[in-house]
């Protein structure tokens, strides 16, 4: 069983919300046994099969397959040494064999030369054997019958809980073709008695081969299950790194532009006209820092529309594989190999061991991407750009100093000495009639009332009442904007309305077809139409927004690419 403490009433409890005030609990650390008797490991401290009591091996442990032990054993020196014995893996990255922790850290991988790694791979490969693997795994599942028996009971209660108001046409299974996503599937449709439930593929672009394969496998074992691709056919990863850099730790823009604008737009086509969809998830908070933050019922911060229930929030991986090898069912086969995570292969949150694992199965993507990173160390005037590369310094990568693009993040104005409340701004691109659309969240564009000749276009409430006036001929870069009413945009003060100002400026400058106002509008009021080259159009439907102003500041500044791309000014 799961537990779980809440630090404000100062009790246990075996629910995620506490029942006396009603705030999220927090979990205990798990704690998984090892039975020198029966050579498994246990959750439970007492062997469940010969009665030992077992000793503590960690607070995670996930199963070895024999293809991930041999790569494991050609890196130690000693191909085959370990085929007869119970291997796993505990939290860390430390390896067991029959409960003994090996000698071994994925930093020894560095210098490994991973051409004769392959060789030896293949050598062995007809000598690999599942055999003491699966008498291993039989008794381990007989051992942790009870957990399964609970975590499935749990999930799935939890699962028809939360849709039990919902029609299945108003809800969806995010699919990455990861194991997490591919537990919550089964738990989903078990639940619900529906193999018929949709499932969105989040295709990034960047997919491992093995990912590929294991969702071509998961349509032909379900046929009755719909499973649409989303996926951003305008941009192209690579050239987005020749403009903004390659993504950081703390710089993920893939993430808005390959996943959460592709998925947003695949839920408008599909959702047209729905005011709410259910979406199961599976994230687990132990995965991540920012992660074990996350609720297991939430509405979506990226995606307005969306409420997300995460049914395997608290399994952690001893879990995840309890319930693969109970069940049977397919998984993807990249974590056989012995990879942990299986989002973009290249990702820079992935570990050192994955990032070793992708030069041993996938050399030529590697170089290719490698050689990317290289020359973009070399055009940012990194002193040694390999270095760089290799120590994974790229990773860590902050805001867009070196980048021309970067520059467009900078707003120049000054505040007009002739006119009250008016700011003078100089455009880093000229003004066109994709400017005039940024402005109305604010209220009407009305081009009616204003001297043409002097560019003048004010922005009015619905009853006409005038709220600001923008000064500047189309083709020019000079824009001037009065502030006549200081409540627009349901702010207070002048300075707030300046600010909210300068968060569209930011966007017309910035802008590049990311798709994160679009995900942002509650309404579906944004529409943005991009390609390769940039952005193509941004339009605001007058009959769809509300001008509720959620847009303007959405994201810090403005736009989404704003925090990406910050650069200190000169």
């Amino acid at each position: 069983m799961i537990k779980y403490f809440c630090k404000k009433c100062n009790i246990a409890s075996d629910l995620s919300v506490c029942p006396h005030c009603g705030e999220r609990t927090e979990i205990e650390e798990s704690t998984i046994f090892w039975c020198e008797e029966c050579n498994i490991p246990t959750y439970d401290e007492v062997c469940p099969i010969c009665g030992q009591h077992g000793k503590r091996i960690g607070s995670d442990l996930r199963p070895v397959f024999p293809e991930e032990r041999l790569l494991l054993e050609i890196i130690m020196g000693c191909p085959m040494k370990y085929k007869e014995s119970s291997v796993w893996n505990a939290a860390g990255n430390y390896y067991y064999a029959d409960g003994k922790k090996l000698k071994f850290s994925a930093g020894q991988t560095k210098d490994l030369d991973a051409t004769e790694i392959r060789r030896q791979l293949e050598l062995y490969s007809t000598q690999n054997s599942y055999d003491a693997f699966n008498k291993y795994i039989r008794l381990y599942l007989q051992a942790n019958r009870g957990r399964y028996d609970y975590l499935v009971s749990e999930a799935t209660h939890f699962v028809r809980q939360m849709a039990e108001n919902y029609d299945t046409t108003e809800m969806y299974v995010s699919f990455s073709g990861g194991k997490d996503s591919t537990v919550v599937s089964s738990l989903v449709m078990r639940a619900l008695g529906d193999e018929r439930i949709l499932h969105i593929y989040g295709d990034t672009t960047l997919e491992f081969p093995e990912t590929k394969e294991y969702v071509s496998r998961f349509k032909a074992v379900h046929p009755k299950t719909p499973v649409l691709v989303s996926k951003n056919k305008d941009k192209n990863f690579e050239d987005l790194c020749e403009q903004l850099g390659p993504p950081s730790r703390v710089m993920r823009w893939c993430c808005t532009i390959f996943k959460t604008g592709a998925i947003q737009r695949k839920i408008n086509s599909l959702f047209r006209g729905k005011k709410r969809i259910l979406t199961f998830y599976g994230i687990r908070r132990s995965e991540s820092t920012s992660r074990s933050k996350y609720d297991r019922e939430s509405d979506s911060p990226k995606i307005a529309i969306q409420k997300t229930v995460s049914p395997i929030i608290d399994w952690c991986d001893f879990d995840i594989w309890l319930y693969f090898l109970m069940t049977n069912i397919d998984f993807n086969n990249a974590y056989r190999l012995g990879y942990t995570r299986v989002g973009c292969w290249c990702c820079p949150n992935n570990s050192t061991w994955s990032g070793f694992m992708s030069r041993i199965y996938m050399p030529e993507q590697y170089e290719h991407f490698r050689n990317l990173l290289v020359a973009f160390a070399n055009k940012i005037g990194k002193p040694d750009p390999e270095v760089y590369v290799d120590e994974g310094k790229w990773k860590a990568r902050q805001g867009g100093n070196g980048l021309e693009y970067a520059k467009t993040s900078v707003v120049t104005f000054e505040p007009c000495a002739l006119q009250e409340n008016t700011l003078n701004f100089e455009l880093q691109r000229p003004i066109s009639e994709e400017l005039y659309e940024l402005f109305k969240p604010f209220g009407y564009i009305n081009k009616e009332i204003g001297n043409s000749r002097l560019g003048e276009v004010f922005v009015t409430d619905r009853n006409g009442g005038l709220l600001l006036k923008l000064q500047g001929r189309v083709g020019s870069t000079t824009l001037k904007v009065s502030i006549l009413n200081r409540k627009v945009a349901h702010c207070n003060s002048v300075k707030a309305v300046e600010d909210k100002v300068k968060c569209q400026i930011t966007k017309y400058q910035m802008c590049m077809g990311c798709l994160g106002c679009e995900s942002a509008c509650m309404q579906g009021a944004i529409n943005i139409q991009t390609d390769n080259s940039g952005l193509l159009s941004y339009r605001i439907s007058d009959t769809k927004c509300v001008r509720c102003g959620v847009c303007i500041g959405h994201y810090d500044g403005g736009c989404y690419m704003r925090k990406v791309m910050t650069i200190k000014r000169s």
